[in-house]
């Protein structure tokens, strides 16, 4: 799964890398992004690339227990089936820039977390869709990043991660209109980890320490 990333570098070079059309963007920096923050997004609208602010969560009603519940990814596996995602599938596909994200493996009760990023500050992608939901009296964007079986290498830690694309295959993805996709045509991004500080646990730190490697 993907429950916390890093959002702090090289980010201004969003806008040439996918041609981005709109200048109404605030490029936040964070290193230790949790669900419920907003978010940088690229979307593709008739054709043309727009980096927008997006609500990490699909929000719902449990039909059983009639509470509100946040959804933050949504499991390839199952995205062409589920009702709540199906439709952002086939029609609003979306990628989620960053710069690593955060997991956590338990050995013996205890849960190390561990910092995921393909080199120091590069650029990855995740691919993810959006949709609008009733917020108040308004309507917000929200995103959800979707999540694959783990490679070799990142299932040493955990046995979920999120899709990430390289920017090729991000913008490949963005242009796909319909849910006909194989994510097996896309390259492999070769990611690496290292442990990092439990400082990262709260999502009130938010500063380098996050994630710098120990040991």
């Amino acid at each position: 799964m993907c429950g916390r990333f890093a959002s702090y570098k090289n980010l201004n070079k969003l806008k040439k890398i996918f041609n981005v059309i709109n200048s109404d963007f605030n490029l936040t920096q964070s290193y230790n992004i949790s669900p419920g923050q907003d978010v940088n997004i690229i979307l593709n609208y008739k054709f043309e690339n727009y980096l927008l602010s997006s609500n990490w969560g699909y929000n719902f009603i449990n039909s059983k227990t009639q509470n509100n519940q946040s959804v933050i990814n949504s499991r390839i596996e199952t995205i062409n089936s589920k009702l709540l995602f199906r439709d952002s599938f086939i029609k609003r596909k979306c990628i989620i820039p960053s710069n690593g994200y955060f997991e956590w493996s338990q050995n013996e009760g205890e849960k190390k977390p561990y910092f995921i990023q393909l080199g120091a500050g590069e650029l990855i992608y995740f691919a993810g869709v959006w949709r609008k939901e009733k917020y108040n009296d308004d309507k917000r964007r929200v995103f959800s990043i979707i999540t694959k079986a783990a490679n070799s290498n990142v299932n040493k830690i955990h046995d979920r991660m999120p899709v990430v694309l390289n920017a090729n295959s991000a913008q490949d993805y963005l242009e796909i209109k319909d849910d006909n996709l194989d994510f097996n045509n896309f390259d492999d991004v070769d990611l690496k980890f290292t442990e990092v500080s439990k400082y990262v646990n709260s999502p009130k730190n938010n500063d380098e320490k996050c994630i710098a490697t120990i040991n």
